[in-house]
């Protein structure tokens, strides 16, 4: 059974850092490629950052880049989303995915074949 948990969100002040980490388990996780997409009140759930399986090559939303690292360690079968500079708008619900496609960069919700189930990040103001 494929598992993806997520954690390492909470409320922090505009300004302040997060370190969000997603464990896999079920799967051999170096196969995959990892996205995280976010989800805020009343929006629909947008991408933000995704890694190829070596994790040599990333790409990053605008709205986060320079602001936002995506890692992974496969010896673990973790991935990572450390955030920085956050700020209110950043507020939303954080989910990670894999992709069977351990090539993949994708943006793209329907690309993505396993999603966590979430963890919620607040930037208070």
């Amino acid at each position: 059974q494929v598992q993806l948990v997520e954690s390492g969100g909470g409320l922090v002040q505009a300004g302040g850092s997060l370190r969000l980490s997603c464990a896999a388990s079920g799967l051999t996780f170096s196969r995959y490629a990892m996205g995280w997409f976010r989800q805020a009140p009343g929006k629909e759930r947008e991408f933000v950052a995704s890694i190829r399986w070596t994790g040599g090559s990333t790409y990053y939303a605008d709205s986060v880049k320079g602001r936002v690292t995506i890692s992974r360690d496969n010896a673990k079968n973790t991935g990572y989303l450390q955030m920085n500079s956050l700020k209110p708008e950043d507020t939303a619900v954080y989910y990670c995915a894999l992709d069977r496609r351990p090539w993949g960069q994708s943006g793209f919700m329907d690309d993505y074949d396993y999603w966590g189930q979430g963890t919620q990040v607040t930037v208070s103001s």
